[in-house]
């Protein structure tokens, strides 16, 4: 045998080894395109991932792998001038099995050339990267969650402390303004009076509203039907409609308990009826949708795989881009025209409900309306939450850090009849009543800034002087106090900014 022979069996035993190679391999789509684009080979993952067989698919033009819009736009054209130009192409995009269904392909052409440099074909590789397209969405949106999450639990934080911080501010105005309307005043004076207070109901309503989000506005939760609920307040939702909208309701599941305060519960749908019906300035249906949803997998990041009740408040409105859509449920926030909105009432409605174990979901577009859906845990009957009642007193210990507080409450316990005695820390209550025998009430505040706090001066009162009565005091909600002291139903709880008026009925209960 000649040495030419020789080199042409062993020529014709390569290729045959290395077309044996290419069609065994089955996660890669791998074929010869002629220099038009016609399908001229193709291997067995070609056909697993396509699913056309050989005979369907060769003479065929490459383009039908690819969807309607990219052929439109010239797309398959395009990848091989790329490639003839560059000699090689690499991307991603969708395209299209025989069966119609669309995958995520990751695409390398390369272009072949002969001796001379002509160009004689591509060969193209097709690998179906759709699992980890999905993964790397799946993952993207739950950071996007947790970041959300983040976003508003950090807000959340600041703006309840500044409320805090500003319902004392109001308190020291507050009492003030007590103390001055008891005194001979003329009827210009009681005028301006009267427009104070009006500013600080304005002022305590805001401090709530803010609270309200922080989620550490206390509730009085109780197990409700919000089906019943929902129904029943139909009437005041139907009110707050106009003559070009109407309100539907629409119950999918027969029972709907959640744990609930219904108060707050009603205040937030009427905030998004409202919304709704501002988002229609043509008209349109607003729809309340109560159902029930079991759920495998978490729904967002404060909702894990479990069972909810879900309220969905649906308009035909303007809808949201999503760049407003991000920032929806941030305080203060709103895209209405100045003094038609706060910016506070998706908060609210977003603090009730994840402060009620749920959360805020919402979907919207542009020209076709948005939905905003509210998710409760779903409970069986439970009892209800209470706070126990106020014992009558003679002689306070009034304990406050704040100086402008306790010199303003000082003088307001004094002008309905009592004794006062103050003090600036607990320890220095604790030194008052080793001295005294004539204290009946202890009226601390809980949060100070320095030594132990109320809740703990409270104890120590328990403990070793059980005849005295304890009223706490906190410009902090109950729910942030509970969290860091712990239950606090065993005393009495006046809320900041008090009025003389809730005094006196802790007081004289």
């Amino acid at each position: 045998m000649s040495v030419i022979e020789n080199a042409q069996d062993t020529t014709q035993e390569t290729e045959e080894q290395f077309r044996l190679l290419v069609q065994g391999v089955t996660d890669f789509a791998i074929y010869l395109l002629s220099p038009a684009g016609i399908v001229t080979s193709w291997n067995a993952g070609a056909e697993r991932i396509k699913g056309y067989c050989r005979h369907e698919i060769l003479g065929q033009h490459f383009s039908c792998f690819y969807t309607e819009e990219d052929r439109t736009l010239g797309e398959p054209a395009l990848v091989l001038a790329t490639a003839a130009k560059e000699g090689r192409i690499e991307k991603e995009g969708w395209r299209v099995r025989k069966d119609g269904s669309r995958f995520w392909a990751h695409i390398v052409v390369d272009a072949i050339r002969d001796d001379t440099g002509s160009l004689i074909g591509f060969a193209k590789i097709t690998r179906d990267i759709t699992e980890r397209k999905e993964a790397a969405a799946a993952l993207e949106k739950a950071n996007l969650s947790l970041f959300q999450a983040q976003k508003l639990e950090s807000i959340g934080r600041l703006t309840g402390g500044i409320a805090h911080d500003f319902n004392n501010l109001l308190t020291v105005i507050s009492n003030g303004l007590e103390v001055l309307a008891r005194q001979s005043r003329t009827p210009l004076d009681m005028k301006m009076i009267d427009g104070m207070r009006i500013a600080i109901d304005r002022g305590s309503t805001l401090t709530q509203q803010l609270l309200s989000f922080a989620r550490q506005q206390p509730l009085q939760a109780e197990v409700h039907d919000l089906n019943e609920l929902v129904r029943n307040f139909e009437p005041m939702l139907a009110r707050a409609r106009n003559l070009a909208t109407r309100v539907e309701l629409e119950f999918r599941s027969q029972h709907a308990c959640a744990l609930v305060d219904a108060a707050r519960f009603e205040t937030a749908l009427l905030n998004l009826v409202v919304n709704a019906i501002d988002a229609m300035p043509e008209g349109g249906t607003v729809k309340i949708v109560t159902d029930s949803v079991d759920t495998e997998e978490p729904l967002s990041a404060a909702l894990p795989a479990g069972q909810y009740i879900r309220v969905s408040v649906q308009d035909t409105g303007i809808g949201m881009p999503q760049e407003v859509l991000a920032q929806s449920l941030e305080p203060f926030f709103t895209t209405k025209p100045v003094g038609k909105g706060t910016g506070l009432g998706l908060s609210q409605v977003y603090g009730f409900a994840t402060q009620s174990g749920g959360d805020v979901l919402i979907s919207s577009e542009e020209g076709k309306g948005t939905a905003v859906n509210l998710y409760f845990p779903r409970t069986e009957p439970a009892e209800t939450l209470s706070i126990p009642g106020a014992t009558a007193v003679e002689t306070v210990l009034l304990v406050d850090d704040e100086p402008e507080v306790l010199g303003l409450s000082s003088e307001m316990f004094k002008s309905i009849g009592y004794e006062v005695v103050v003090a600036s820390s607990a320890a220095e209550a604790e030194d008052i009543l080793r001295g005294r025998t004539d204290i009946n009430v202890v009226f601390s505040d809980i949060t100070m800034s320095h030594g132990k706090s109320g809740i703990e001066l409270a104890r120590t009162v328990r403990l070793e002087y059980p005849g005295i009565k304890i009223v706490l005091t906190s410009g902090y909600p109950l729910a942030a106090l509970r969290r860091e002291h712990g239950t606090i139903g065993e005393f009495t709880f006046v809320h900041k900014p008090y009025r003389l008026a809730d005094v006196a009925k802790a007081l004289r209960a």
